[in-house]
């Protein structure tokens, strides 16, 4: 190993393959089959369970824990999976402390909830690892749709149709299906290709047709999907990216930190990838800590998140915020970047620290700066290339009913529609919510 924590500017190698390979092990290994019994008896299997209603997908979670409290984890798995056909992934990167596991009684009385998460991981990898698909696809429908984006919605969205017996073409403008699980999450939360091993499991189904390199305005518009399906979903998802509209912004280094987490996510050397000494990442929700973390357990001595509003408003959970501060990312909250300086690449990043005013957030005339080999923008995304006539609602389609969108015919879901909260589980819930409207007009038509 030529470089160290401790070498200048932005450079590969900081740590050996065997602390690159302990800091990226999986986050939260998975419960054993008697951890997840004793874990399964903790649940009080209540009526009408608070854990239920948090969900966005509403899995029967008193279900699946009983069944797996009495030994058929594979039952558990078919429950969840009802619902949620992404139920592995969210089991690992859903806001738990939150949702289900925030709404736990048992939180409520002691300050520990049910392991829900953990649990839900045992059923579904159980599942999975076996290799079959629980659902049988119905007769054929023949009746055509197109799903375009491969991430979550669109998934959701284009099993749920082929369960039902229509037949499917997904499009993507990447080379893998799986969108912002395969590309956006931080590798110590999905490891070991688990993203891409849940896409193949999840198309065991049968019927859809995966077109990779097929992006939107591009290979085709949306006026030809229509005349060539019965339906179009879109869950496109939000390409584009907020730019803090600073001068300095076009030096080196300066940089979304969803392009570094794509970039870490499909790395086959992580000894390669190179990373700043000094990293700062402007944003406050999971992107920002996912940004912050990855840079930390690749070698960067020095990680700061800046997060204008305070702490308690940054929109990552505690739990992640917590996780970030254990993992030795400073956080700096009420200060907004007001200049970037450099000469070729960054070299440092000026903040103003804020506060709350009549009008808003105001800044303050009190400044500190930050060396910076690396800036990390993570402000939030946009969406990138809408197809005309589609109507909008702010930045995003507007949608009525379960993604319904202003054009017959087409609906969308997931990030790219208004109304969601931008998590994984929603947009599992949306595009299954949109394939069974999808299924009742086809067949009503």
């Amino acid at each position: 190993m030529t470089n160290s924590q401790l070498t200048p500017g932005v450079a590969a190698g900081r740590l050996d393959a065997a602390h690159l390979a302990a800091n990226f092990a999986d986050v939260a290994p998975p419960l054993g089959a008697h951890e997840a019994r004793v874990a399964a008896d903790r649940c009080y299997f209540c009526f009408d369970a608070p854990c239920v209603t948090a969900c966005p997908t509403s899995i029967d979670i008193p279900l699946f824990i009983r069944q797996i409290a009495t030994d058929t984890p594979e039952a558990a798995a078919r429950t969840i999976f009802a619902q949620n056909i992404l139920g592995g992934t969210c089991a690992r990167v859903c806001p738990t402390e939150n949702l289900c596991e925030g709404a736990c009684v048992r939180e409520a009385a002691e300050g520990k909830p049910v392991e829900i998460g953990a649990l839900q991981r045992f059923a579904t990898d159980r599942l999975i690892a076996a290799g079959g698909h629980p659902f049988t696809r119905a007769a054929p429908t023949g009746r055509k749709v197109a799903v375009v984006g491969a991430g979550p919605a669109g998934l959701s969205c284009a099993h749920r149709l082929a369960l039902l017996g229509h037949a499917v073409t997904l499009y993507d403008a990447r080379p893998k299906a799986g969108g912002l699980n395969e590309y956006g999450l931080a590798a110590y939360k999905v490891p070991g290709g688990f993203a891409q091993a849940e896409v193949e499991w999840l198309l065991k189904i049968g019927g859809i047709a995966v077109v990779s390199g097929w992006a939107l305005g591009r290979e085709g518009s949306l006026d030809d999907l229509r005349a060539g399906h019965d339906a179009v979903f879109l869950g496109i998802g939000l390409g584009g990216v907020n730019a803090l509209g600073l001068a300095g912004e076009q030096l080196d280094q300066v940089l979304p930190a969803t392009d570094f987490i794509r970039e870490l996510r499909q790395a086959s050397d992580l000894a390669q990838l190179p990373v700043g000494r000094d990293v700062v990442v402007v944003g406050g929700g999971m992107t920002a800590i996912d940004a912050a973390v990855q840079s930390k357990l690749l070698g960067a001595e020095n990680v700061t998140i800046v997060y204008r509003r305070s702490q308690a408003e940054m929109p990552a959970s505690r739990h992640e915020q917590d996780h970030a501060t254990a993992s030795g990312v400073k956080i700096i909250p009420n200060a907004a970047p007001v200049a970037i300086f450099g000469a070729g690449a960054v070299r440092e990043v000026e903040f103003a620290y804020t506060r709350p005013g009549p009008k808003g957030l105001e800044i303050t005339s009190q400044t500190f700066r930050l060396k910076a080999d690396q800036l990390f923008t993570a402000i939030g995304q946009r969406l990138a290339g809408t197809p005309a006539p589609l109507a909008l609602d702010g930045n995003k389609i507007a949608v009525t009913g379960a993604g319904r969108t202003s054009l017959p015919n087409v609906w969308a879901g997931g990030d790219c529609a208004a109304g969601g909260d931008d998590l994984t589980v929603t947009a599992v819930a949306e595009g299954r919510d949109a394939a069974m409207d999808i299924h009742a007009s086809l067949k009503g038509a």
